[in-house]
């Protein structure tokens, strides 16, 4: 199998897959070494394709259905956090990314794609294990979600239960 036929391949599972599928995972099923495959989403995206990358593995990013919009929140807890991202799985909406401000790098952003309880308990055990890489302590725990939800009505219940456990930011 040539390269091009390696990268057909990864969109081809990736497609038809229904969970995210782990670089590793990848290179098991093609023969290859993970950075191998790491490579050809790089290229592969570059090309266009709609790749995201998950704490979970790669996806294609969901088709543009439905609301998206960003709040800007807070947390300076573990615990918050997790009410923060709870609260927002739980009214139906899909945490897609992260991001700060940074004064010397501008925007910083992580894609997170989390749909569920349990894609938010497997970030949050990733950021236990390793706390110095959340994007939050840069700011003091102020950060953007941009979230995608069924519709608007959904984005705004969304954002009055945030409001109500005090997870949105307020400026001072």
């Amino acid at each position: 199998m040539n390269a091009a036929q390696r990268r057909e391949r990864i969109l081809t599972r990736l497609t038809g897959a229904s969970e995210p599928m782990s670089a590793s995972l990848l290179a098991g099923e093609l023969g290859v070494s993970r950075q191998i495959v790491v490579g050809d989403v790089a290229l592969l995206r570059a090309a266009g394709a709609q790749i995201d990358a998950t704490p979970r593995g790669y996806q294609l990013h969901p088709a543009a259905k439905g609301y998206t919009g960003i709040l800007a929140c807070v947390h300076r807890t573990a615990e918050e956090m997790r009410a923060e991202l709870y609260t927002v799985v739980d009214q139906g909406g899909v945490v897609v990314d992260v991001a700060v401000e940074n004064p010397l790098y501008g925007e910083l952003r992580g894609n997170l794609n989390l749909a569920s309880r349990y894609d938010v308990d497997l970030f949050l055990q990733q950021a236990a294990d390793t706390p110095e890489c959340l994007l939050s302590r840069m700011t003091g725990g102020v950060h953007l979600h941009t979230l995608h939800c069924p519709d608007e009505a959904s984005f705004r219940r969304v954002k009055a239960a945030l409001a109500e456990k005090g997870l949105l930011y307020q400026k001072e």
